[in-house]
């Protein structure tokens, strides 16, 4: 690999298309906000119940979903290497398992969907909602969950573009049927509501999986007939996506603390905070774009040992996704009251979101460092130190400050204070261990 493969246009080359695929999660529960919370007369109850039940719904799939960067990690360092051909048979045997998994999960969840919710604090007209939304979105958990590790084995081929093309199909095709089963169609289609737009997700998830599956087959060598024996490569990767799953479990803790509180507080709050927290996670996806570039070309620099040039990425990626996390912060000041005027016309929401957008705004540079050496440690195949930085973020900085906060009264402006201590704490650990572990490995120019 020449010098050129960190240059400003190969990393963005990576980075563009992968901020458009790592998007499409966020964007379907983005849409569903947006549409819901206007609809009428019960738009802040369906607005919180698609907050709830997409804060749950994203920590199943981000729990789950995490083969899609061990398998990209491990893809990309034997790309590195020249001995791809060793892990020929890994892909199936990966999806075969992850799949199976969000089955078992999917059929664990749907007999106690109720209690699940009680567990956010949700009731009346809000858990009712609930309900009705997750008994028809959950379905779509398995198909995100291949198409994640689809996108993965693209990534380790270093390949985003395919992603970004299903992503942008996905996302289309379901504003589209968003704007049409929610509020119906003349006299062709009744009004929906809320389970409109739960439908309008399942759908688009279940195009996007086909249509990555014939991309698979026909872009690609690689092969999803199962294949025995077991690779070897197979246990390095389940003890990869364990870390990543305990890790997972560590920030979706954060959210969770962070809903349920929210929800404590009123209908208004847990409306506002679902705002927030969709516009933080889309933004955290963008970002990400710059850390999924990073993830990609360090697991390659790491399988050929070109350290010196995986220390030059670390500051390129880094530079490029801080400055656009302050292009996104910028963009927010700018349109601050007109943003949340798109997700719900209720004077009490929108003044809630109002009072803690800006500090939002202010984790965006935060979280850039954050994500982008997240990536880094993911093409790297340090999972197990990405674990343990999410424990010690969420458990000795998220969780105490959330309550010093609320023991001085400041209600959704503590959660939010929480979250960007929380990414501080992440962005800082990473750094220092990065610069400790290359630093020595570096040849003299």
């Amino acid at each position: 690999m020449v010098a050129d493969g960190i240059s400003f246009k190969n990393i963005n080359r990576l980075a563009i298309p992968a901020i458009v695929a790592g998007i499409a999660e966020p964007l379907l529960s983005i849409t569903d906000t947006a549409i819901v919370g206007n609809i009428p007369d019960f738009g802040t109850e369906s607005l919180a119940a698609v907050g709830i039940v997409g804060s749950f719904l994203s920590a199943l799939i981000w729990i789950l979903g995490q083969t899609r960067s061990a398998i990209s990690a491990i893809i990309s360092q034997y790309l590195g290497a020249g001995r791809l051909d060793e892990v020929e048979s890994l892909p199936a045997q990966a999806i075969f398992l992850n799949v199976s998994l969000s089955v078992v999960i999917l059929v664990s969840t749907i007999f106690f969907i109720e209690e699940i919710f009680q567990l956010y604090n949700a009731s009346g007209l809000i858990l009712e909602y609930c309900v009705q939304y997750y008994e028809i979105r959950v379905w779509g958990f398995p198909l995100t969950l291949f198409t994640f590790a689809v996108f993965g084995i693209f990534r380790g081929l270093q390949n985003t573009f395919w992603p970004m093309i299903v992503a942008i199909i996905g996302a289309s095709v379901n504003v589209g049927l968003d704007l049409i089963l929610v509020y119906g169609l003349d006299q062709f289609i009744e009004p929906m509501g809320i389970k409109g737009a739960a439908w309008a997700s399942l759908i688009s998830q279940g195009l996007m999986a086909i249509i990555v599956f014939v991309l698979l087959v026909v872009k690609t060598n690689v092969s999803l007939k199962l294949k025995l024996p077991l690779n070897k490569e197979l246990g390095r990767l389940i003890a990869m996506s364990l870390n990543l799953f305990v890790r997972s479990i560590a920030l979706n803790t954060a959210i969770y603390f962070a809903n349920a509180h929210a929800t404590d507080y009123g209908k208004e709050y847990i409306a506002a905070h679902t705002i927030a927290l969709n516009i933080w996670l889309f933004s955290a996806f963008f970002i990400d774009g710059y850390g999924a570039a990073g993830n990609i070309l360090s697991g390659k620099l790491l399988g050929s040992q070109q350290y010196n040039m995986l220390w030059q990425l670390s500051k390129k990626v880094t530079l490029y996704g801080i400055v656009v996390s302050l292009v996104l912060g910028v963009l927010g000041s700018v349109f601050y009251y007109q943003i949340g005027a798109v997700f719900t016309k209720e004077p009490l929401v929108l003044e809630t979101f109002y009072t803690i957008f800006f500090i939002v705004l202010i984790a965006q540079p935060i979280n850039g460092i954050a994500f982008v050496f997240d990536g880094i440690f993911k093409g790297m195949g340090e999972m197990s130190y990405l674990r343990n930085v999410l424990l010690a973020a969420t458990f000795l900085a998220f969780i105490p400050v959330l309550y010093l906060s609320e023991s001085f009264g400041f209600k959704l402006s503590g959660i939010w204070i929480a979250f960007v201590v929380w990414a501080l704490v992440r962005g800082v650990a990473l750094v220092i261990k990065f610069r400790k572990m290359i630093r020595p490995k570096l040849i003299p120019v």
